[in-house]
């Protein structure tokens, strides 16, 4: 089937679109008071979110809205990213239900990475379940020793027989405690460099030994989770592509969340128009500095949409987005954290305490989520060293951990 312009693609999606969900009002007073960066619900109000976004996530799936950037050999449409920008942006002026940072992993990252990487068997049991999701799965990547520095990590897995055994501890997973699996990394070869001895593994999240503990965060949520992992038998089957591709396949996970397709994409906190329509609620429009504040937030959120459409664009060409994709990052988090910033000084004292008034102390969600993301995907800190290292020709920090993982220093 020959792939429609750009345009076709549009108006099909706005049929589908139209079809399937109400409009959405661009009303700020009428939207939901809720602006937290990380999801504060009860377990049971969580459990009816993701119902309410599987509906639809699975709706998509069958009208064949899924994978839309993912090769047809594996299941996807084969788009170009544009393609599925164009499909975020038709979303834009729908209801779409709010959704989490679940069911993006489990349609955008794993459910690529196993209709890549997965054998037959694999790709007819989990691939076409987690893109509708029919399951879900988290990532069991980070750990307390090894956050940015990924191929740092330790937990290990250790072959017998038919099975792997798994020991280790992860952190800051989302969504661990409604997931059915659980990617997970473990060192298979502590004799090799530490990117090579790495292995991908899919494990059941009520395997025997698995213990999840959910994370408080000073935001009130508790999203993000501590998995402990304690002689845990996996099946060699449930192993994800070879031992010791692990690297290239959390590398290649990780990749396609910059091509995703906008399943289950969820705005994260406040946004400059929300914080305009405060300031227009609390009539601090007319005051100048407070103008100033917004008018410096408007450009950075502009800025930051632009440079966003650009990589998307690169990308679309089929050129790889390189450094743009850091500095995209870290303007993400800045500006989230100056929208939370600019919020509170237009609030003063009403950020600290509930006064009953709408869309006001609501803000608090974001402001004490917004650090929060400073970390999340990789730090601040790593961003900058890319982008120096990448873009501004500066000279390479010195390594000295280019040995066998197992004669590097532990701290």
């Amino acid at each position: 089937m020959p792939t429609p312009t750009l345009e076709q693609w549009r108006e099909q999606v706005r049929r589908w679109l139209a079809a399937t969900l109400p409009p959405k009002s661009f009303d700020h007073d009428e939207e939901l008071d809720d602006y937290a960066v990380f999801h504060n619900l009860p377990d049971d109000e969580e459990r009816a979110l993701l119902d309410r976004v599987r509906a639809y996530q699975r709706a998509r799936f069958d009208a064949g809205f899924q994978a839309l950037t993912l090769a047809e050999e594996h299941g996807g449409r084969g788009l170009p990213a544009a393609y599925a920008s164009a499909f975020a942006q038709e979303e834009t002026a729908f209801a779409v239900p709010p959704s989490t940072e679940l069911i993006s992993v489990t349609v955008g990252l794993i459910g690529s990475a196993v209709a890549v990487y997965g054998t037959q068997e694999q790709r007819r049991r989990f691939a076409r379940a987690f893109q509708r999701t029919d399951l879900l799965a988290c990532q069991l990547f980070s750990e307390p020793g090894a956050g940015s520095d990924l191929a740092a990590l330790s937990t290990k897995a250790v072959r017998e027989g038919d099975a792997w055994v798994v020991t280790g501890q992860k952190v800051w997973t989302s969504g661990a405690r409604f997931a059915d699996y659980g990617m997970v990394l473990a060192r298979t070869d502590p004799d090799v460099v530490k990117q090579a001895g790495i292995t991908a593994f899919l494990v059941p999240m009520d395997a025997p030994g698995l213990t999840i503990r959910p994370i408080r965060q000073m935001s009130g949520g508790s999203s993000f989770n501590e998995v402990f992992l304690e002689q845990v038998r996996v099946p060699d089957a449930l192993r994800l592509g070879k031992p010791g591709q692990g690297w290239e396949i959390a590398n290649a996970t990780l990749s396609f969340e910059r091509s995703a397709s906008g399943a289950g994409r969820r705005r994260k906190g406040g946004s400059a128009g929300d914080v305009v329509a405060l300031a227009r609620r609390l009539g601090r429009t007319g005051d100048p500095l407070a103008r100033q504040r917004l008018a410096d937030l408007h450009v950075r959120a502009v800025l930051h949409a632009a440079t966003v459409d650009r990589v998307a664009r690169a990308t679309a060409a089929g050129r790889r987005p390189g450094p743009a994709a850091s500095i995209t990052k870290l303007m993400a988090s800045q500006t989230l954290t100056l929208t939370g910033r600019v919020a509170a000084e237009l609030m003063g004292s009403r950020i600290a305490a509930d006064t009953g008034e709408p869309g006001t102390f609501a803000w608090t969600g974001h402001l004490l989520g917004a650090p929060g993301y400073r970390v999340a995907g990789g730090t601040d800190e790593i961003q900058r060293n890319l982008i120096g290292e990448r873009v501004l020709g500066l000279p390479r920090e010195p390594r000295a951990d280019k040995g066998a993982f197992s004669q590097l220093p532990r701290s």
